[in-house]
């Protein structure tokens, strides 16, 4: 009788599992790939869903990986570069580098990882709270793999530190902006990008090492309402119906491979139902064309042909592991997305 009693709470437990889990995995949001997610009608938008594009239909776009030279972006995206960009009048950086011992200044090149998303949120666009989101433990929970502590715009490196000069912002210091969450993050790589990191170095004569930790700097901010752009952000969603809120991130300093960073969050109402609040999500890095141009030196040794900087940022690679940034940037925004996707909706 005892055993069959065991079994019964057993089986109850393992079903009370299984609901959970079941609707655990209702509530989560799938993501679904538009061409563009502004050129969806809202009424074709479904709940519990993120529209999500980061290939450009045309031209000014690799085939491969999506990714645009920063000058195109800057002529044919000129809103977008507007918006995305550290600052509105960001340019390539200008940088001095050292020739046979001689300074000579040099034009770091950039490509571009844009990403555009949209989804519904089930409440009305003045019930939702972007404050919470300038805090350091809603940001710990958006990805728990990434550390980050406080810091002020004394240690922001583009105020104090004349390598960095190219990002600083022309019109204040950094982190001195009303309000808002500076903060360093740091992210130890995953899985077996530490060991092939180890041995590139080792094969690299010379020149600058690969760390096997991406370091950054970022501020996290609301936009007061007195500063938000009502027409230029209508006209970057596509969606004619008022600004309510924005949220931005900018990455002003990164260690390796990139320049800088920007995610921008629109809330905007719903046309068809006040009670819900359309959200367009946008995220934009600025990656270093060198980084993207290293191929032979790793395709000639057998062990490191899958190490080929663009297969890894792409998540092409058998290196790539994990959620987080190890697992190529188009996983990791997808899972980022979703995370605030959910927040939002909470």
């Amino acid at each position: 009788m005892k055993a069959r009693l065991l079994q019964c709470r057993r089986l109850i437990a393992l079903a009370a599992l299984s609901l959970s889990m079941s609707q655990a995995l209702a509530e989560e949001y799938r993501v679904e790939e538009v061409p563009s997610v502004t050129a969806v009608a809202p009424a074709r938008m479904k709940p519990g869903t993120i529209l999500f594009s980061d290939r450009p239909a045309d031209r000014i776009a690799d085939g491969e990986t999506g990714l645009m030279k920063f000058e195109d972006w800057s002529r044919e995206r000129p809103l977008q570069k507007r918006f995305l960009s550290p600052f509105p009048g960001y340019v390539e950086p200008r940088i001095m580098v050292s020739v046979h011992g001689i300074e000579k200044p040099y034009v770091e090149k950039l490509h571009m990882y844009v990403v555009e998303t949209r989804f519904l949120i089930a409440k009305p666009a003045d019930a939702i709270d972007l404050k919470r989101f300038v805090t350091l433990d809603v940001v710990e929970k958006l990805d728990p793999s990434i550390r980050h502590h406080r810091i002020t715009a004394d240690q922001a490196r583009p105020n104090i530190d004349p390598k960095s000069a190219h990002n600083r912002h022309p019109d204040r210091r950094w982190c001195e902006a009303p309000q808002s969450l500076c903060i360093e993050s740091r992210y130890p790589l995953e899985g077996r990008l530490p060991v092939g990191i180890r041995l590139a170095n080792k094969l690299e004569d010379g020149g600058k090492k690969i760390s096997e930790f991406m370091e950054f700097q970022s501020e996290i901010r609301v936009i007061p309402h007195s500063e938000i752009d009502q027409a230029g952000l209508v006209k970057l969603t596509n969606l004619d119906e008022p600004v309510t809120g924005v949220l931005e991130q900018t990455l002003f300093d990164v260690n390796q491979v990139m320049q800088f960073g920007k995610l921008l969050a629109v809330l905007q109402p719903d046309p068809a139902d006040r009670a819900k609040t359309i959200a367009t999500v946008f995220m934009a890095l600025g990656i270093e064309t060198d980084v993207l141009q290293q191929k032979k030196e790793f395709a000639s040794v057998p062990v490191l042909r899958n190490l080929i900087p663009v297969q890894v940022l792409m998540g092409k690679s058998s290196f790539n592991t994990g959620n987080s940034i190890s697992a190529g940037l188009p996983s990791y925004v997808r899972n980022r997305i979703r995370s605030i996707a959910e927040m939002l909706d909470k």
